[in-house]
């Protein structure tokens, strides 16, 4: 009777030990899935954010650009938040918007903009 508690005993006590590792293992593709998602969502993600705002930052007047809403012209004024293009020449005066920074989605190449 001694023995048969005594095995019983050692058994209950490893049993544990088993389950620690296994319940470790069953969040182990949770954990794989994280990381690739990682790797191929979020990362890009951020360094796409990061060469936005370096753009956004690096704006200046002469500059051509386009805008979300698909306006295209030169800066003419650069503020803190607002830019001032100028989108055509009527009679020796030029049609400016004001539209925010972050509006801007690419800059062209110097000379693309050539009817202004």
């Amino acid at each position: 009777m001694l023995t048969s508690n005594l095995s019983t005993l050692v058994l209950a006590q490893a049993a544990p030990a088993g389950g620690v590792l296994g319940g470790l293992t069953s969040f182990l593709p949770i954990i794989l899935m994280f990381v690739v998602l990682y790797f191929l969502m979020i990362r890009p993600q951020m360094k796409r954010q990061k060469e936005t705002k370096a753009m956004i930052d690096a704006l200046a007047k002469g500059d051509e650009v386009i805008t979300a809403g698909g306006i295209l012209g030169k800066i003419s004024k650069v503020t803190d938040n607002y830019l001032t293009l100028e989108v055509s020449n009527l009679a020796d005066k030029p049609v400016e918007v004001l539209v925010q920074r972050v509006a801007v989605t690419t800059v062209l190449p110097k000379g693309t903009v050539k009817s202004l």
